[in-house]
């Protein structure tokens, strides 16, 4: 249980950008954070954005001026005319249907879910959200911060449930992606699972490539530079990469024969992936990247990985972890360093 709650942070820490960038797209953009973006030079991530949510003012002189001062070109100024109000309303009635509108209601129901700290709290205000508004466009980030719930909980099969419900509601949901690819290869729920493992590896692996192919896609943020963005999705990708790890690296232990050298020379790819993926690695990466080396009988590459993992897990049993681990393949090196070599 204790290292499904440490999970719950990395998992946080991977996808909270991720949860707003989304759930902002249910809102119209008002004027302020177009000039914003626009100040930050990012035409083309202003222009996605205005495609995606629309704005919450109809144009007129004084903001075509502003936003015109603010080095907004013809084609710009052309979508945010049709991206008003107003002329969204005209495309609706065209259309023959006005979409679903969210209430002030639903709007104080979501916030309420996704910024209460307590996970008993957070559980029962998701229950609530799901009965009030079952065809809420949120209802799957709802699920979403519920799974998150059970998971400080240390409830990993209700994280599962959960995660479920979320991808329902939205099969492209890619927080619920990296959560359940996160969660079904972890030694603590596949324990229970043992009869079906090799299918929820094969279930966790398909999302984690789906997951994958949703990062290349995740639109930039209107005031996000290009760097910036390119170092959000390596961040995403990051996780995915270390799912895949432990994928690979639970199915190295399937065969009776002894571990699959194949699969653990996946495992490797993928953490090595990770951790490089990363600005910032989780010392978990390079932690379960020294067992793979390990594995592999690479005592050089896994006290230099189990090194790395303690740094980085400063503060934490990581670091404790990582120290045993190093101490005890140096000197299982030395042994074997002073055995006497055969004839």
């Amino acid at each position: 249980m204790r290292r499904a709650l440490v999970l719950f942070v990395t998992m946080i820490v991977v996808a909270v950008g991720v949860v707003f960038a989304q759930v902002a797209s249910v809102g119209p953009i008002p004027e302020k954070e177009l000039l914003e973006g626009l100040k930050a030079k990012n035409l083309a991530g202003v222009a996605e954005a205005v495609k995606q949510r629309g704005v919450d003012f109809d144009l007129n002189p004084q903001i075509e001026k502003r936003l015109r001062k603010a080095k907004a070109d013809d084609a710009l100024i052309e979508l945010i005319k049709n991206a008003g109000p107003t002329a969204r309303a005209q495309h609706a009635q065209q259309a023959g249907t006005q979409g679903p509108q969210m209430t002030k209601e639903e709007a104080e129901a979501f916030t309420a879910v996704r910024t209460e700290l307590d996970p008993d709290k957070a559980i029962q205000l998701a229950s609530d959200f799901a009965q009030k508004f079952p065809q809420s466009a949120l209802l799957t980030y709802a699920y979403w911060f519920e799974a998150n719930a059970f998971q400080q909980k240390g409830d990993v099969e209700k994280v599962v449930e959960y995660g479920d419900k979320s991808l329902e509601s939205k099969s492209d949901n890619l927080m619920a992606l990296l959560l359940l690819c996160n969660m079904l290869p972890q030694p603590q729920y596949l324990k229970s699972h043992e009869m079906d493992k090799e299918k929820q590896l094969a279930q966790a692996e398909d999302y984690a490539n789906r997951a994958l192919k949703l990062i290349d896609q995740v639109p930039r943020q209107a005031n996000e530079t290009d760097e910036q963005y390119q170092k959000r999705k390596a961040s995403y990708a990051a996780g995915a990469h270390a799912s895949l790890g432990m994928i690979h690296l639970e199915r190295s232990q399937l065969s009776l024969a002894g571990p699959d050298k194949d699969e653990l020379a996946k495992a490797e790819t993928e953490y090595k992936e990770a951790v490089q993926a990363s600005e910032r690695p989780d010392p978990r990466d390079y932690y379960r990247l020294g067992e793979t080396y390990n594995m592999e009988g690479k005592l050089d590459e896994a006290i230099d990985a189990f090194s790395k993992a303690g740094d980085l897990g400063q503060g934490t049993m990581i670091k404790t972890y990582a120290d045993q681990r190093v101490e005890e393949l140096k000197k299982r090196k030395a042994a074997q360093a002073s055995a006497p070599s055969k004839p």
